[in-house]
């Protein structure tokens, strides 16, 4: 038991290190390269943070542990809105107030509904993969298009939290190539150890691969993201908070789970709990950003203090659907009659009074005779 969580231990901190030595060396890279700020924070920065479930998830596809890959990346993109999102808007509340950004999450909402689609028989096959690669290509060229509408401010945000472009010189070049390349090699090892501990760990606790994939594995390969997200917040950067974080769940769906289940000759087998609950909580957790982010573009607190409860009383709910079934039905039952209505409740009147709030604003809604 102790060597299966000193290797859990050891790949977690070797992912932090490589997807960070990655990070920095790929935003460096793209900005000498001349790419816009805009693209790096919403591509490079969130692909990079997700680097760690990408290579989790490639190692435990070949290995035909494909609970751990499904698990990852339900696992992730839950813990990023509800737990990374709710820390980040408790450090100070997120404005979200770029139009490119509240773009990508009815796009985030739609891509995991086409996730569910393609996994409703139980089976990710390779076509299903390519599929699902084809279109991060797509929402990267997108991206850059959309690029060229990036303001001063955007540009200065980025600047400040990435850095200001650097000279690019041969020496500049090999330095930050070099990081890339050991944040890779980091990133490798780091998965082969965390894949080994947690099956291991797995076994010996009489787990289910898709509960460790879904909690100490998420969780783990989310770090990146967690520092980023939270780090940016504390720095004042309002777009990059929720940009990494949409973007990194994008890249999950599109990139970990898509090329998890090309590169497997078999495919990744979906377990019917994921398609059961997880994948749809994963839906319901996208879905419920975007009236969120409406209402005023900006998450307060109350809405992080939101998320992170949500966040534990799923987690609560899997270990004891892993250990006391009884009491996780209670638990179950207890969201959907309270908690999601109470949250839906609270979203409509909140959307309410933001269209009542806007409405006011706008000219000649006051009675205002011109004089």
């Amino acid at each position: 038991m102790g060597s299966a969580v000193t290797l859990v231990i050891g790949g977690l901190v070797a992912l932090v290190v490589g997807g960070e030595l990655l990070i920095r060396g790929a935003s460096r890279l793209s900005r000498l390269a001349g790419i816009s700020p805009l693209v790096i924070g919403l591509t490079v920065v969130a692909f990079g943070t997700s680097a760690p479930e990408l290579a989790v998830s490639l190692k435990a596809s070949l290995n035909g542990q494909a609970a751990i890959a499904v698990g990852n990346v339900v696992g992730s993109n839950i813990f990023n809105v509800l737990f990374i999102l709710g820390v980040s808007s408790l450090v100070a509340p997120l404005v979200v107030s770029s139009l490119l950004i509240r773009r990508d999450v009815p796009l985030m909402i739609a891509v995991s509904l086409v996730v569910y689609g393609l996994a409703y028989d139980g089976h990710l096959g390779r076509q299903d993969g390519l599929l699902l690669f084809a279109g991060l290509i797509a929402y990267t060229i997108w991206c850059v298009w959309e690029s060229r509408r990036e303001t001063a401010a955007v540009k200065s945000e980025y600047d400040q939290e990435y850095g200001a472009p650097l000279a690019p010189t041969a020496g500049t070049w090999l330095t930050q190539l070099a990081w890339v390349i050991g944040g890779l090699a980091v990133l490798v090892f780091g998965a082969d150890w965390l894949v080994r501990g947690a099956s291991s760990v797995a076994r010996l606790m009489g787990m289910s691969e898709l509960l460790i994939g879904l909690t100490i594995v998420a969780v783990g390969t989310s770090l990146p993201e967690a520092a980023t997200s939270v780090l940016a917040s504390l720095h004042g950067e309002r777009d990059i908070a929720v940009g990494n974080v949409v973007g990194s769940n994008l890249f999950n769906l599109m990139c970990v789970l898509g090329l998890s289940a090309a590169v497997s000759p078999a495919g990744v087998a979906i377990p019917e709990t994921a398609l059961r609950v997880d994948i749809p909580v994963m839906i319901a957790v996208a879905a419920a950003c975007l009236p969120i982010f409406f209402t005023g573009h900006r998450i307060a607190r109350w809405e992080g203090w939101m998320f992170l409860v949500y966040y534990v009383a799923y987690t609560t709910y899997l270990v004891l659907a892993a250990t006391h079934p009884g009491s996780s039905r209670m638990v179950a039952l207890g969201l959907l009659v309270v908690a999601v209505p109470l949250t839906t409740v609270l979203l409509v009147v909140q959307v309410w009074f933001e269209r009542r709030r806007a409405r006011r604003q706008r000219p000649g809604d006051h009675g205002d005779d011109g004089s």
